[in-house]
């Protein structure tokens, strides 16, 4: 899952919010995502009442789930952030990126429409779930 889903998730008066409660209902928890996320999210919902607690609960709660490390796989992101580079990559789209390669029956969960430019594996698309391209949008 990508910041933007879970920031509409949290925020009851986002446009998306309704279409990733469809989505969510479709699908077993746990959501996998990673810390980046995590973070963007926070720092994006700080204004919202208790939206960064409610990312929080979410983690705590085993609904939301962070099994990336990051450290393992610095190599393969600033790979592929120098590739994207004129997109430009965030640290959190390249772990979501990274983490459909080595989880090849994955989708991510985005609003980011930059996810119809990256490829994983040098040349495949990425597996999503967005609005207007299936999972109730």
């Amino acid at each position: 899952m990508d910041s933007g889903p879970l920031v509409a998730l949290l925020n009851r008066s986002d446009r998306h919010h309704d279409w990733v409660r469809e989505v969510l209902d479709t699908v077993e928890p746990p959501v996998f995502t990673c810390e980046a996320v995590i973070s963007e999210a926070c720092f994006l919902l700080a204004r919202i009442r208790d939206g960064q607690e409610a990312v929080l609960q979410l983690l705590s709660k085993d609904i939301l789930k962070v099994d990336f490390r990051l450290s393992s796989e610095v190599e393969a992101l600033r790979a592929l952030m120098k590739k994207f580079a004129n997109v430009p990559m965030s640290l959190a789209d390249a772990c979501l990126v990274r983490m459909t390669e080595l989880e090849p029956r994955s989708r991510v969960l985005t609003l980011d429409s930059d996810f119809r430019v990256y490829r994983r594996n040098r040349r495949q698309a990425i597996p999503t779930v967005m609005p207007g391209r299936g999972g109730g949008g």
